[in-house]
């Protein structure tokens, strides 16, 4: 009989990953399904939650199917934060989930400030300021606009936490997720009765709360069934995409800060105690591990905008293995810094960091007729970046100063990517040997809740290791500064 291996799941967007890691560390087996995303007005964004289930079976069948000798000893699940799944008392889906890209909640948002007294209350309350992509605006919505939907409504759960409940028929939570809602107090720990009484929402809609490396149930016969796990397998609590992604790398500490890249991108650093921006622009939330919270910068587009770049300007390159990616990196490779006057807005489903704009929408500036598509794609690549190096001056304000980010997601796996964060940045980034990011992150909290390891920390520091820095090129770095200028004033131009 093989040695005990532990599966970690991730609900994204855009995909639904799964993979199998030894006690080592090492990576036994991954599988990954597609996910479509629905937008039936513009700035919407849903989802149907069976889907995520549909596709979180598959892929689970899928590994398990890769080690037919193994024993899995344990499940973590990572999942998209914020997005909102409406079930009824049987359980049962009421309508598409809102996802955390999802902006239609402009006047949900303004509704609770009303009703909270203001942003200083919601910074004492939640830590955090009322925006679109959270889920209370979206309980409201829902209230609002769809009374008959409402009416049944019993459960509010986030996607992770739905496909726990496919997985094993409890309904639960941990802090890491919950802190997303905009009804969970980060401070404290604990669903807050203050923001619930202010918007008239009943506590029972919300599932309980335990940790992130506790068991919160066992899969069932129903589920082993079409999974391919052992009925009675233990699921833990699991996290947040980017806490996941955070513990996925070994970011769990004060000091450390990631630099991620999905279909939106973070700057997240670790604290030890819950530190809040005074100004709300970014946000504060728990960890997977205890009495560790992070801070977050979040960039609604970061590898969605160069994904929908690729869709639209180079559809008749190769999509398959990463192909079409690795050619428009080449091409922009080519092209100097600055994009010879090209500027990427890279808002096209609003802002969160810093801005707080639903209605930001992206831009293209600076366009000639000497300008290339190898032009467009570094504009693109810049743009991103420099979205998330306003994310890190205010990491930097509040004295989270790292003295190097570590690198996940797509922004890790090209050389000149991670170069030019680097660049932009002003500082050395690193990656470590695993590249599962929130996947990671979920089936080392399994392997804690299992008993194979006393601790997360522990558990990162056997299994995870931290590649050579790459350092900023000192003279780029400056040519960059005028250039970000240049970003931000157009911004600015295309808000006036």
């Amino acid at each position: 009989m093989a040695a005990d291996l532990f599966l970690g799941l991730d609900v994204g967007t855009s995909s639904v990953k799964s993979i199998l890691i030894s006690v080592d560390g090492g990576v036994a087996a991954v599988a990954t399904a597609p996910l479509s995303l629905d937008t039936p007005r513009p700035g919407w964004a849903e989802q149907d939650p069976e889907a995520w289930w549909d596709a979180s079976r598959t892929v689970i069948r899928a590994v398990v199917d890769q080690r037919p000798n193994a024993r899995v000893a344990a499940v973590g699940v990572s999942g998209q934060m914020h997005s909102s799944v409406f079930l009824d008392k049987r359980g049962a889906v009421i309508r598409p989930a809102l996802l955390w890209c999802d902006g239609r909640t402009t006047a949900e948002c303004r509704e609770i400030e009303t009703r909270a007294g203001g942003e200083t209350q919601l910074r004492n309350w939640v830590c955090n300021p009322a925006l679109e992509g959270f889920t209370l605006p979206k309980v409201l919505w829902l209230r609002n606009h769809e009374p008959a939907a409402f009416a049944r409504l019993a459960t509010v759960l986030l996607a992770k936490d739905f496909v726990r409940l496919r997985l094993t028929g409890s309904i639960a939570t941990e802090p890491s997720d919950a802190s997303g809602t905009l009804m969970f107090d980060p401070a404290h720990m604990r669903w807050s009765r203050e923001i619930l009484d202010a918007v008239d929402l009943a506590p029972s809609l919300l599932p309980a709360v335990a940790g992130s490396a506790e068991v919160l149930g066992q899969v069932t016969k129903e589920a082993a069934a079409v999974t391919g796990l052992a009925a009675g397998t233990p699921v833990v609590g699991g996290g947040a995409d980017n806490a996941c992604g955070a513990a996925g790398v070994g970011a769990i500490s004060p000091g450390d800060a990631v630099s991620s890249w999905g279909t939106s991108g973070t700057v997240l650093a670790p604290t030890a105690q819950p530190r809040v921006d005074p100004k709300l622009r970014a946000h504060t939330f728990c960890h997977v591990t205890p009495d560790v919270w992070y801070v977050i910068g979040v960039v609604l587009s970061a590898g969605g905008a160069f994904a929908w770049y690729g869709d639209q300007c180079a559809r008749e390159l190769p999509d398959g293995g990463g192909g079409r990616d690795a050619q428009l990196v080449a091409e922009a490779a080519n092209v100097p810094p600055g994009a010879d006057g090209v500027t990427f807005l890279p808002y096209l489903q609003g802002e969160r960091t810093p801005h707080r704009d639903a209605s930001l929408r992206g831009a293209f500036t600076g366009l000639s007729l000497a300008h290339s598509r190898a032009h467009l794609t570094r504009a693109v690549l810049e743009g991103v970046c420099f979205a998330l190096r306003d994310s890190l001056t205010i990491l930097q304000e509040l004295g989270l100063a790292p003295g190097q980010l570590v690198l996940t997601g797509g922004g890790a796996k090209s050389a000149f990517i991670r170069q030019l964060q680097a660049d932009v940045f002003g500082l050395p980034v690193t990656t470590v040997n695993r590249e599962e990011g929130g996947s990671y992150g979920a089936a080392l909290l399994a392997a804690v809740g299992a008993g194979a390891f006393p601790d997360l920390e522990t558990a990162a520091r056997r299994t995870l290791t931290r590649q050579p820095p790459t350092p900023a090129n000192p003279e780029i770095h400056r040519t960059y500064e005028p250039i970000y200028d240049r970003f931000r004033k157009r911004l600015v131009a295309s808000r006036a």
